[in-house]
């Protein structure tokens, strides 16, 4: 009976492994729900603390977006002075005279008044008269309001695997593959057991026949070699044509730019229009690279992106707030602009931006007719560029691409007139009622190629 012993001790053994690793798993889970609780509870206590005195904060923020975001930041000078802390530097009573009409605080002679009028260029700010005294505390209580300090990505994110964070994803998958080796361990201690256990009872065991080699048996198979031989060729040359014909084709070409623009917030979030920045692309053969200055028309007044923007982002530790603040200051040392001034220091670099979409030279493509006369949508042939954080090339500008394209798509003809008379011979030649770009000389090849 022996053998009977071991079995017991080798299924005893696999019993309180098993038991021990789900008691220390349970463990760790239970202090990963005890952290989060915890780091729950002190996001909630941060997020209760006591508004400013005097005003308040929350209905602050509203007003002070509605009526001084245009000219004012809290920490940045912009067309006007930074405001936190403002009811340190001024009195508030001071504060509401110039709120309201700071022209007349100006007449009566305000030696204050006038300094800051004079130190902006003496550009005047707007009245406010509508504002009592409650609104602006409301909005001074937000003007008090402490710059919060940078989070880590990781911890933005809910995620790293540092001490006190509770248990990562690595401890985890460490623990089960631990797991598994040991259940590999007692499957092999149980057959070594059972095997000793059927040779003492006398049990025969199958033995192994000896088997031809797989690879003996397929080379004397002739009709198979000759099979095979076919489909590798076969298959070789298919793999092979495919690779040739993507020679000069660089879809999904993803280059980093010296200064990195991201769409998605740009004409994603922020619906800016494609053509507001690539503004050739209207009447010209060329998209054409924006002007930094069609930049600074936004980002002379924003310096950094804002906490909804970081909020809204996947924040990662490529794309944290951080990074997005000195990408805009890339852009400031490149045009010259001296924050701190709000002027133009004169002394400018050129940015070198890699070239995304690049047609051969025998080819002919041109913006102006594709965007203002067939009034093709810019995502048709570039892709959903307001889901691009970094912009790349989403179709294969090939020939076959285009020509498909003028088979399958329709001219525009209402509002254009240049097109009525061809548009009814040809209507009547083919029988149609819309005629596509390839029925209008589409595919003629001094189209695009003369």
């Amino acid at each position: 009976m022996k053998q009977g012993k071991n079995l017991n001790s080798a299924s005893r053994f696999s019993l309180i492994t098993l038991a021990l690793l789900l008691s220390f798993s349970s463990f760790l889970f239970a202090q990963e729900d005890t952290t989060a609780t915890a780091d729950a509870a002190g996001a909630a206590e941060s997020e209760t603390s006591p508004a400013a005195q005097g005003g308040d904060a929350a209905a602050g923020k509203a007003l002070f977006n509605a009526n001084c975001a245009a000219c004012h930041k809290l920490y940045d000078r912009a067309t006007g002075p930074a405001l936190y802390n403002v009811t340190e530097r001024r009195d508030r009573e001071w504060l509401y005279r110039w709120i309201k009409n700071n022209k007349e605080l100006r007449d009566s002679g305000d030696a204050e008044a006038i300094a800051i009028y004079n130190e902006y260029n003496q550009t005047a700010m707007n009245a406010f008269p509508q504002l009592s005294n409650a609104d602006i505390d409301d909005i001074l209580a937000y003007t008090n309001t402490p710059k919060p300090e940078p989070v880590a990505p990781a911890e933005q994110a809910g995620g790293g695997g540092g001490s006190g964070d509770g248990v990562s994803s690595t401890v985890i998958l460490g623990i089960l593959a631990v797991v598994l080796v040991m259940l590999v361990a007692v499957l092999f201690l149980v057959n070594n057991t059972l095997r000793k256990f059927a040779v003492a009872q006398g049990v025969e065991l199958p033995v192994k026949e000896s088997r031809k080699p797989i690879w003996k048996a397929f080379v004397e198979n002739q009709f198979l070699v000759l099979v095979s031989v076919i489909v590798l060729l076969l298959g070789g040359a298919y793999f092979a044509y495919g690779w040739m014909m993507q020679i000069g084709v660089d879809q999904g070409y993803e280059p980093i730019q010296p200064i990195h623009y991201s769409h998605r917030i740009h004409a994603g979030e922020n619906q800016i229009e494609c053509k507001y920045c690539h503004s050739s692309a209207r009447t010209s053969k060329h998209s054409g690279i924006p002007s930094l200055n069609v930049c600074m028309n936004c980002h002379k007044s924003i310096s950094e992106v804002a906490d909804a923007t970081s909020e809204y982002s996947s924040v990662t530790e490529d794309y944290s707030k951080e990074f997005y603040d000195k990408e805009i200051q890339k852009l400031y040392k490149a045009v010259g602009w001296d924050q701190t001034t709000q002027s133009y220091t004169g002394e400018t670099q050129a940015v070198e931006w890699v070239r995304i979409h690049n047609l051969p030279d025998f080819a002919y493509f041109n913006h102006s007719q594709h965007v203002s006369v067939a009034d093709i949508q810019c995502q048709t042939c570039h892709g959903p560029v307001e889901e691009m954080e970094i912009m790349y090339q989403y179709a294969p500008l090939t020939m076959g691409w285009c020509i498909n394209c003028h088979r399958e798509t329709n001219v525009k003809m209402d509002g254009n007139p240049y097109y009525e008379k061809i548009h009814e011979e040809l209507s009547k030649k083919y029988g149609v009622e819309e005629l596509t770009a390839a029925q209008m000389g589409g595919l003629e090849c001094g189209k695009c190629h003369y």
